[in-house]
C-alpha cells in the first residue's frame, strides 16, 4: 500500500509532516508528541492545509487485495 498526496507542492513543510501523519491514522496528540508542537497547532496546520485543496489517494496493489496473480482461471474461481 502506498500513501499520495496530491497538491502538496501548495502544503508548506510543516502542512505536509501534519498531513502525512494526519492521513496514516495518528491522532492529533501522536502527531504533536512525535512533532515537538502543541495539539492546537496541529489542528491548525491541518485545517490550513485542508483549505490548501490537497487530495490523498492510496493505491494498493491488486495482488494484496486477491484480485490478480491468484494463478486460478475464472473458471476455478
Amino acid at each position: 500500500m502506498r500513501m499520495e498526496i496530491r497538491g502538496v507542492e501548495k502544503l508548506s513543510f510543516r502542512e505536509r509532516q501534519v498531513v502525512a501523519l494526519k492521513e496514516a491514522g495518528k491522532s492529533a496528540e501522536q502527531i504533536a508528541k512525535q512533532l515537538g508542537m502543541s495539539t492546537s497547532t496541529v489542528a491548525t496546520l491541518y485545517n490550513r492545509a485542508r483549505t490548501k485543496g490537497y487530495e490523498v489517494v492510496i493505491i494498493v496493489p491488486g495482488e494484496a487485495l486477491g484480485l490478480f496473480g491468484s494463478g486460478m482461471d475464472d473458471e476455478e474461481a
